[in-house]
């Protein structure tokens, strides 16, 4: 196998503060681990409190004395085209690097982890040019002008399993918003982060509007809880979400929270097996099972379980295993060793639980090095078992029967999380009276995905707010009021 070492320096100097990359304030340093070989294969500095305090200190005075959220939305947005047309060179840069931080097979990577944030990126250029910014609204009682103000400096928080594709998530919006940025990269992730600053450097993004501190969970807390952050917008599990809630209750700091899923695939009696499977192949096992709006739970109609137990393990056959860097891969290793560990664990549960294991359930035979582990299916599982509850982010599925459609609904309403879900049936009518009932934040209506003009975010424990589309800038904003004289609010309309 061969690492593109000429993507990354080996070993970086300098953290990216402010817009100017400077010396880190300690010797301390993150290792980079390549999933697939455990070599490492880069290291980074790790910021301390010191590059903490340097990085929100140049963000406020940035958003509270420079120029970025004075200038007009055009001139913000002029930037951020620039920027969407280097990373849109860099495609296969960006491919090869995510591949090498976490292990997503290079397929994927070229449009998953590389092609979509430019696209992303562009659908909020064009989303900015038709959000309310400004509004005046006139009534019995008063005339005023409502506007929708940047929020303040961001804490930007992003989990390792689509790095690039979450920060811009995060960061295009806040920026065009006229917010000023502390992206806080995952450890094992941090290689992609150093690219996005470049480009927007590039670009001509002010200084001081965005840092880049690749931390430990220490330091991450001491970033949350800093005074100088007026907003956290965070991604990553539940269990971590839940602590930043807390944080941020106490502070009464605004905070953005997309969290973990455990999203159910329902397929109806006379549901289209083809598109349905296709479907499954795509945004189930998609980045080897570690996306959290993947479908892992798949709801099926008794009378077609035996069917698609079969045609599952057909597909799970069908599906290379291996070097992520070689284009046939579909599963390649598990980001680090410690998921690795927990999905073995779960499997172990899984078959402790009296489920049925149709396929997988090991480590694939001839990869010695990695973290790999083989794609698993149980079936006949419990709806209540914590295979079937909890969020595992690895390549395994459970199936479940159901014999009426109130049923199937059950199922998937039955979990903690409510994320993402899809509806497969014959008549499109019908799946979509299916899926108004599934309390989930996104439902695909036989496998037609919504776009990023459309926002995403999850009911109960999967967050609070909503990302992408209009809705995401609202994360990025305080609305404002001003009462105004009926001269005033005339010349203004």
């Amino acid at each position: 196998m061969s690492i593109p070492q000429d993507l990354w320096q080996g070993e970086y100097d300098r953290l990216f503060i402010g817009g100017r990359w400077v010396r880190p304030s300690s010797d301390r340093r993150i290792q980079v681990i390549s999933p697939s070989s455990e070599d490492i294969i880069a290291s980074v500095p790790e910021a301390v409190e010191a590059d903490i305090d340097a990085a929100i200190t140049r963000a406020r005075e940035a958003f509270d004395h420079g120029p970025w959220p004075r200038l007009s939305l055009e001139e913000r947005l002029a930037v951020v085209r620039r920027f969407s047309a280097g990373i849109e060179e860099r495609v296969e840069d960006i491919a090869k690097l995510v591949t090498a931080e976490m292990g997503c097979p290079i397929t994927l990577s070229r449009s998953y982890q590389a092609t979509l944030p430019r696209l992303m990126t562009d659908t909020f250029i064009e989303s900015a040019q038709r959000y309310p910014w400004v509004d005046t609204r006139t009534s019995d009682t008063g005339n005023a002008l409502v506007t929708r103000e940047p929020v303040g400096v961001v804490a930007a928080i992003i989990p390792w399993n689509a790095p690039l594709l979450t920060s811009i998530l995060k960061v295009v919006p806040a920026l065009i918003a006229g917010c000023t940025v502390v992206l806080k990269p995952t450890p094992e992730t941090p290689l992609d982060a150093y690219l996005l600053a470049d480009q927007l450097q590039r670009a001509g993004l002010p200084e001081g509007v965005l840092s880049v501190v690749p931390a430990q969970r220490e330091v991450s807390e001491y970033l949350v809880r800093h005074p100088g952050i007026d907003k956290v917008s965070f991604t990553g599990s539940t269990a971590a979400g839940r602590r930043i809630a807390a944080i941020c209750g106490e502070e009464i700091r605004r905070c953005t929270l997309e969290l973990g899923g455990k999203s159910a695939a329902l397929l109806l009696e006379d549901a289209d097996f083809d598109a349905a499977i296709a479907a499954i192949r795509a945004v189930s096992l998609r980045n080897s099972g570690q996306v959290c709006s993947n479908k892992t739970r798949i709801v099926v109609a008794r009378p077609r379980l035996a069917e698609l137990n079969e045609r599952l393990v057909q597909m799970i056959e069908s599906m290379p295993v291996g070097d992520p860097f070689d284009a046939a891969t579909e599963i390649g290793p598990l980001a680090n060793r410690n998921q690795r560990e927990r999905v073995e664990r779960y499997i172990a549960e899984g078959k402790n639980s009296g489920a049925t294991l149709l396929i997988g359930g090991d480590r694939p035979s001839g990869l010695d090095r990695g973290f790999y582990i083989s794609p698993t299916v149980f079936t006949d599982v419990d709806p209540n078992s914590r295979i079937a509850q909890e969020e595992i982010f690895g390549p395994v599925l459970t199936v479940h029967a159901f014999d009426t459609e109130e049923e199937a609904v059950a199922i998937a309403n039955n979990s903690d999380y409510g994320l993402s879900g899809s509806v497969f049936a014959g008549e499109p009518e019908r799946a979509l009276g299916v899926a108004r009932r599934i309390r989930t934040g996104t439902v695909e209506v036989n496998g037609s995905p919504g776009g990023f003009a459309a926002p995403i975010g999850g009911f109960k424990r999967s967050g609070i707010g909503r990302e992408s589309g209009m809705e995401g800038f609202d994360a990025y904003v305080e609305v404002k009021s001003y009462g105004l004289p009926r001269e005033v609010f005339d010349r203004l309309r």
